[in-house]
């Protein structure tokens, strides 16, 4: 059975970032803006990131410009705001496409293991955030509205797994 670990992505400076060395950990995956009225939620994923990174948390940040061109930033203008305003410490990706014909891989196959509400699979906004396990299987989809803080204590249970 096909797991996260297959899929390899771009790192916010274009190199290939080869999933598979995040076997045995913990992944918080996100769609990111950073014009989103969600994204001052960046603090509370820098906030579990330093809690639970030693832990074996590991968190993606894929940035997306697809709802209300809230990313219109460059892949280094974005890289410097989240550092500059946040001071995000945690992995942000090379900006992607989350839905339609040109989505990422990895986000098709997110949305595919855990669809949305109703099973749709269309990802419908900013800061949908998708919770992986150690053997890499996709356990929960969270809303954009979902608060990183809030999901705590389904991190913790994996981590302890």
């Amino acid at each position: 059975m096909a797991r996260i670990h297959q899929f390899t992505v771009n790192d916010g400076h274009g190199n290939s970032l080869d999933l598979s060395q995040f076997t045995n950990k913990v992944l918080l995956i996100i769609n990111t803006a950073s014009e989103c009225g969600f994204t001052s939620q960046y603090a509370e994923l820098e906030k579990l990131h330093q809690e639970y990174q030693d832990k074996g948390l590991v968190i993606l940040a894929f940035p997306c410009n697809q709802f209300g061109k809230q990313e219109p930033n460059s892949n280094t203008e974005i890289q410097q705001f989240c550092q500059r305003n946040y001071g995000v410490s945690f992995a942000v990706m090379a900006k992607i496409d989350v839905n339609g014909p040109n989505a990422a891989p990895l986000f098709d196959y997110l949305k595919r293991q855990a669809p949305g509400v109703l099973f749709t699979r269309a990802i419908k906004w900013n800061f949908t955030k998708f919770l992986v396990n150690k053997q890499g299987d996709v356990i929960k989809r969270y809303a954009p509205r979902t608060k990183p803080s809030s999901i705590t204590k389904a991190i913790e249970q994996l981590l302890a797994e």
